[in-house]
């Protein structure tokens, strides 16, 4: 199929329903975002090594006394913009209390998104979504690099809006702690 035939069939503006669709009928597992601007990611579905990571942070969380309502693998998150709502699908959210249902929350009692990067995502990961994750407000926001040593990056809102890289470690030091060590 051409891009000509590919971009008649595309709407101009990717809505959130939209965004659904597109990834209840992606066979492949892709996930499809958007940006607050209306920018259409596709991301990679995840592969093995990415689902240990976060199974192995969610029994830590679920260790520490946080339930499995608190705690969503690849829960769609709606990302307010200026006039416009984009949605992303972290890897692994956080909330304060038992997160709503529905295909695309909102951020309001979110507490921490976790991205793990793959192959292809980077760029997106460290970049672009600390960029939109901070103006959501959202309080935390930790990285997991696919290194030798699965190195964390943990990020927490500063008062200025933008994140601040509060503490890096190997994640398997990191899931030596509490929980409570690192969000508020």
């Amino acid at each position: 199929m051409s891009a000509e035939a590919i971009g008649m069939h595309m709407p101009a503006v990717i809505t959130l329903d939209d965004l659904a669709a597109m990834n209840a009928a992606d066979v492949n597992g892709h996930r499809y975002e958007t940006s607050p601007e209306g920018v259409l990611s596709v991301m990679p579905p995840p592969d093995s090594e990415h689902a240990k990571i976060a199974t192995r942070l969610m029994l830590w969380l679920a260790a520490a006394g946080w339930s499995a309502d608190q705690i969503l693998q690849a829960a769609g998150i709606r990302i307010p913009g200026a006039g416009l709502v984009g949605g992303r699908i972290p890897d692994l959210s956080v909330w304060r209390s038992p997160a709503p249902d529905g295909v695309w929350l909102d951020v309001a009692d979110l507490v921490l998104v976790v991205e793990i990067v793959s192959p292809g995502s980077e760029a997106m990961d460290v970049m672009t979504k600390r960029r939109e994750y901070a103006a959501a407000g959202i309080a935390h926001y930790w990285v997991v690099n696919r290194d030798a040593a699965l190195t964390a990056s943990l990020n927490r809102l500063g008062p200025d809006g933008a994140y601040e890289e509060y503490a890096k470690m190997p994640l398997a030091w990191l899931l030596q702690t509490s929980p409570a060590d690192h969000l508020d």
